[in-house]
């Protein structure tokens, strides 16, 4: 049985995450970790990492950007692997998480879907095939009117699985408004609405001559990324010191 520490259990993801892992005969949250007190959990909720007195064999975190300092040493001091899954990380709390990752297994993924994980390995075959036939790339994501970044860190992440495969040939393109040129083959074309609850969408254009293939996610709730997260939980217990990804835990 997998113990799991639950870091921001009263968010909405938090939530989600218990709801889901009540049903699982192999995985349980010991005890959760929240600023906010207001909701009634089936476990005990501290306000502080280090009030927690249950053992645990991993923390999966989706609190803010503001409590991933203290995580990152929490975790440090006692070889705890944690699922590091909150965003909006400043480049130096990401040079945390790497220093972090030398004393302890830490898993961090700019998406938590295990289609979206799958989907980054199909766009660098087809960037291998079709790119290098002249085809170009454009990338289109949507979510709901209440996002605050744009483009979306999961669409960066498949433009850097693209450009990864093709040996970071390509620069990326966001706005084209104040262009008046023909497009360079050399270019990513990155694009992002927003609009209404779209939970999370994208799509990912290879436009050649006479055709075109797209390969597209959407994700129809936040349960997806609930799921991806109790996997990354089950897979990271137990690890040696690191740094991990979804692809890891699609790979097993």
């Amino acid at each position: 049985m997998v113990r799991m520490i639950m870091h921001g259990c009263n968010g909405a993801m938090g939530r989600t995450i218990t709801d889901l892992v009540k049903g699982q005969n192999d995985i349980t949250i010991v005890a959760g970790v929240d600023k906010y007190d207001g909701v009634k959990q089936d476990y005990p909720v501290y306000r502080d990492l280090d009030e927690v007195g249950e053992e645990a064999d991993v923390i999966v975190d989706f609190a803010a950007a503001g409590a991933v300092d203290h995580l990152l040493d929490y975790c440090s001091e006692r070889k705890m692997p944690v699922v590091l899954c909150t965003t909006g990380l400043t480049e130096e709390q990401v040079g945390r998480v790497s220093l972090a990752a030398e004393k302890t297994a830490v898993l961090r993924s700019a998406n938590m879907s295990l289609g979206v994980n799958l989907l980054m390995k199909l766009v660098k075959e087809a960037a291998r095939t079709l790119a290098e036939a002249g085809f170009d790339m454009e990338i289109v994501e949507k979510h709901h009117n209440q996002k605050l970044d744009a483009p979306s860190g999961t669409a960066l992440a498949l433009a850097d699985s693209i450009n990864e495969a093709m040996e970071n040939r390509y620069r990326y393109v966001y706005d084209r408004s104040g262009r008046h040129e023909r497009r360079d083959g050399k270019e990513i074309g990155i694009s992002a609405v927003r609009g209404g609850s779209i939970v999370g969408e994208h799509d990912i254009i290879f436009a050649g001559k006479d055709e075109v293939v797209t390969l597209s996610h959407t994700a129809y709730s936040k349960a997806i990324f609930a799921k991806g997260a109790v996997e990354a939980a089950r897979f990271l217990a137990g690890k040696p010191a690191g740094l991990y990804n979804m692809a890891d835990v699609i790979e097993g």
